[in-house]
């Protein structure tokens, strides 16, 4: 673990604190008219998500934490785990759902996420900002359904439920935004 002091904090930069691990969201350093400096941050759980606001003092000594990025091919499920091959050294690792976090209705057969790996956990998934699924369940679309904003649901090759237009048809491949879960347009 590299040691830092308060001063160096940036945005994004993971923490460990305990026996816990944060990133930054955000900091302010603020240096009042009396008494000493400090940094107020608002710092996220990479476990768990929730936020919390915590106060250092200008120049505490804090412990970072070194979080790696590797680009992973996702391979086959093997029971409720994902199994992914690494690029670089074609080790396979069998990752619980619970670490992909809403990942999971994106994942198909051969994509290949950047996985955030802290030592042998893997804390997060970076994601293209859309995907390309297959609708595997919807509505038919009758003669005349093209009234303007109206949407249907669908569900994908995953099975995530996302509302598309009325003309839209089962077997047809759909852009997905990765962020939202919102219909972008045919693929």
């Amino acid at each position: 673990m590299a040691t830092i002091t308060t001063n160096d904090l940036k945005n994004g930069m993971a923490l460990q604190l305990g026996e816990r691990l944060f990133t930054v969201v955000e900091f302010q350093h603020v240096k009042p008219g009396k008494g000493h400096a400090f940094v107020r941050t608002t710092l996220r759980n990479v476990r768990t998500g929730s936020t919390v606001d915590r106060t250092f003092r200008a120049g505490e000594k804090v412990e970072r934490a070194m979080i790696d990025k590797r680009s992973m091919q996702y391979l086959y499920r093997d029971g409720p785990d994902f199994v992914f091959m690494d690029n670089e050294t074609y080790e396979q690792l069998s990752i619980p759902p619970e670490a992909l976090g809403p990942a999971v209705d994106y994942l198909v057969d051969g994509s290949a996420p950047m996985m955030q790996m802290y030592g042998t956990e893997v804390i997060g998934v970076e994601l293209p900002a859309a995907v390309e699924l297959v609708i595997t369940e919807t509505e038919p679309g009758l003669a005349g359904d093209r009234v303007s904003g109206a949407r249907k649901p669908a569900t994908l090759e995953t099975g995530l439920v996302v509302q598309v237009p009325l003309f839209i048809e089962k077997g047809e491949t759909i852009k997905v935004d990765t962020r939202s879960g919102e219909y972008l347009s045919r693929g």
